[in-house]
């Protein structure tokens, strides 16, 4: 007698079916365990004739994840007129949720896989953020969708992780008037590089109320009104030789920059 065997049907990869018919044989000890056999992608009503016949040839038992209604009623119906087992894993929950959410499925196959996409794109993100912070490895320069450019306390590094969210990679180099930029800096397209502005003023505060945080005076030359001037006729002569875009942050929370800077990339497009 041949293994029986359970099919594994769907109109995606099949995945989610193959691990809800694995979770169920494990809660039996079987001393010839059934062979998984997985379809997946099924696109016309032939595949599921071909599954049909081959089930019937043999103990089996079909399970399935269809959104498509057609090919759900179809196989449902085959394998009842042909005494086939078959499991409609997913198509009952989805009918309940339809009545409960008042609103039809998008009858979409795989967008579980691509949600799982999108995740996974928002993590690499956030690492690529955290890994080319600060301009510790000018090599991100190259490789980023964005690079920030600005002087000390522009908001770069939370920016940064904010656009990361959005699933962008981001760079951020902080401009110095001691430290020379990146050579990266200047050979990479300038319409993806944007330079963070900040009035000379509202830098002053930020900057004495950073001091006050950690404890020191806020004579230090970091919030020196001067220092502050030299530093930012620096980076305006480092953002016209990189001929990048420059986004006034003075008086704006980090989302509204974000979606300056959005609105920015989407105008290039």
């Amino acid at each position: 007698m041949e293994k029986p065997i359970v099919y594994v049907v769907s109109d995606s990869v099949g995945e989610t079916a193959e691990l809800v018919v694995k979770a169920a044989l494990s809660q039996y000890n079987l001393e010839e365990p059934f062979a998984l056999q997985r379809v997946p992608y099924v696109e016309n009503t032939s595949i599921l004739e071909e599954t049909l016949k081959q089930a019937s040839d043999r103990p089996s038992i079909i399970a399935f994840t269809m959104v498509n209604p057609d090919f759900r009623s179809f196989l449902t119906s085959e394998a009842q007129r042909q005494g086939i087992p078959c499991i409609d894993l997913m198509g009952p929950l989805m009918d309940a949720m339809a009545d409960m959410f008042h609103q039809k499925p998008k009858l979409q196959p795989g967008l579980v896989h691509r949600l799982d996409e999108d995740y996974f794109r928002r993590i690499e993100a956030i690492e690529f953020a955290v890994r080319y912070d600060d301009g510790r490895d000018p090599r991100g320069i190259a490789r980023a969708d964005i690079v920030l450019i600005g002087v000390s306390r522009t908001s770069k590094t939370p920016l940064s992780q904010y656009l990361a969210h959005k699933r962008l990679k981001v760079a951020n180099v902080p401009i110095v008037p001691e430290v020379d930029p990146p050579r990266e800096l200047f050979q990479v397209d300038p319409a993806k590089c944007i330079g963070l502005r900040i009035s000379p003023e509202k830098l002053n505060d930020i900057r004495k109320e950073r001091l006050k945080a950690l404890g020191l005076g806020d004579q230090a030359s970091y919030a020196n009104i001067d220092r502050i001037n030299h530093e930012l006729e620096h980076f305006d002569k480092i953002a016209e030789r990189i001929g990048c875009r420059v986004i006034d942050v003075s008086n704006k929370a980090v989302e509204e920059t974000a979606n300056s800077i959005l609105t920015v990339l989407n105008q290039q497009d």
